[in-house]
């Protein structure tokens, strides 16, 4: 079945099969590798309100739910992998212009990748409505006051209006089956970074781990998610090996559960794009109208994203034990300034 996005030339739009895949069905999931996953104790302190270990095992669940591969590349031939790191750092810059939280903006990462792979032979043209329409969906699972919808058509300076958002966030939640909750990176870290830092006698609820640490190795994760090859990974392991550059291994291993050899291909791959930050000013909290300072840190920000991933991928080049991401030439999307909102919101 074909559909038109915004009267241009028509993309193909598959329907997502109705039956829910079952991790017990081994031939529907044996084109993925689930060798990172773990089944260990809960890292998660006792909890008041809920069991830690049920709490656990429902994140746990959620790895084999959401299923994301780079390689659904390979059914977009008129795509490259670049044109989708522009898009991401626009996305993470919008995100920064309307305050909205670092999982909103993974939200929709993770709605355009899981999207991508259920479509076939969409053009370059529709990467632009396609992302500002996840995140238009994220803002509204993940925000108290989500941005309107003539504000996500009003940061596209003119390419995409109101009807274009409404009708592909239809064509993306049929192609989702409305699973919208996954388990992100920011997710999985704000857990390591709270079983780490947490004391018995504290609320589990009530952040208790260092801000300026936390939005260092946020970076890390927002440079890193950029690079497609990061879907090489299951978002645990992603926030893990992330964490370990912050941290030692057994700190990591005591707030995951995971194993060194689970997660040592991630911190390898990762390695690049941490000597690349390594070269560059530390990140500092960023102060927001009408963003308590205690919640700033989960404000998604945005720097120079494309210039430290083309650095980043300049070290893989001569790190042989780095998996490569090839860098082709992108597109060019419209980015709102970063001190221009629209009036009377």
């Amino acid at each position: 079945m074909q559909y038109l996005l915004l009267n241009r030339s028509p993309c193909i739009l598959i329907e997502t099969p109705h039956k829910e895949l079952e991790p017990a069905d081994s031939s529907s999931f044996k084109k993925y590798s689930f060798k990172n996953l773990f089944i260990k104790a809960s890292p998660i302190p006792r909890l008041s309100w809920a069991s830690s270990d049920d709490v656990w095992i429902k994140m746990l669940n959620k790895e084999l739910k959401y299923v994301h591969d780079k390689s659904y590349l390979q059914q977009h031939p008129k795509l490259q992998p670049k044109m989708r790191a522009i898009l991401l750092d626009w996305l993470l810059e919008v995100s920064e212009v309307y305050s909205l939280h670092r999982q909103t903006a993974y939200l929709a990462q993770d709605y355009f990748d899981r999207f991508m792979l259920t479509q076939e032979n969409v053009n370059k043209d529709y990467l632009q409505l396609i992302g500002i329409t996840a995140l238009f969906i994220a803002s509204k699972i993940e925000e108290i006051y989500p941005p309107k919808i003539f504000e996500f058509a009003y940061v596209t300076d003119g390419a995409c209006d109101m009807w274009d958002i409404q009708r592909t966030e239809l064509h993306i939640l049929k192609a989702l089956d409305w699973n919208l909750c996954p388990e992100t990176p920011i997710s999985w870290l704000k857990l390591y970074s709270q079983v780490e830092a947490q004391k018995d006698d504290e609320n589990f609820l009530e952040p208790q781990f260092s801000q300026e640490t936390y939005i260092q190795i946020t970076q890390l994760l927002d440079l890193c998610m950029m690079d497609i090859s990061s879907l090489d990974y299951s978002y645990s392991v992603l926030a893990a090996a992330a964490f370990c550059h912050f941290s030692t291994f057994d700190v990591v291993h005591k707030v995951s559960g995971l194993t060194w050899e689970s997660v040592s291909p991630c911190v390898r791959w990762m390695s690049p794009f941490m000597d690349t930050l390594r070269s560059e000013a530390k990140p500092q909290i960023k102060n927001f109208p009408k963003v308590k300072a205690d919640d700033r840190h989960n404000i998604q920000t945005h720097v120079a994203y494309l210039d430290l991933l083309s650095k980043a991928q300049e070290r893989q080049i001569d790190s042989p034990d780095c998996q490569l991401s090839p860098v082709a030439a992108g597109m060019i999307l419209t980015p709102p300034s970063s001190t221009e909102k629209p009036v009377n919101l």
